[in-house]
């Protein structure tokens, strides 16, 4: 039996969707897959990066409220964002070729 994903603390319905969207099914999937890997997932499916919106799945997958993270630790995961959200776009394509490769357009074995 699989469980929702909103019915993770801070994760709503929006949330939910965007999961669905990255393949993402069950709170089950959600968390054994973890946050830096489900981030991965929701941008290769399209989401907008946004450190808020990482920053809340962290929280959210160890039962914390979303804002209860200071200081270094927040620090530390503006740090694993930055490199999630870099492996997941590529810098070296145009702005064209990098709509059209998060679209998927771009065949993976064409990319740079």
């Amino acid at each position: 039996m699989s469980t929702a994903i909103s019915t993770i603390r801070n994760l709503g319905p929006a949330y939910e969707d965007a999961c669905k969207r990255a393949g993402i099914h069950s709170a089950e999937e959600l968390r054994t897959l973890g946050a830096d890997a489900s981030y991965a997932r929701l941008l290769a499916a399209g989401s907008k990066p946004h450190f808020i919106g990482y920053y809340v799945l962290v929280m959210a997958l160890q039962g914390r409220p979303w804002n209860d993270c200071k200081g270094e630790e927040k620090k530390a995961l503006r740090q694993r964002f930055d490199a999630i959200k870099a492996s997941s776009f590529d810098s070296e394509r145009s702005e064209f070729e990098s709509i059209l490769n998060q679209i998927g357009v771009i065949e993976k074995t064409a990319q740079r």
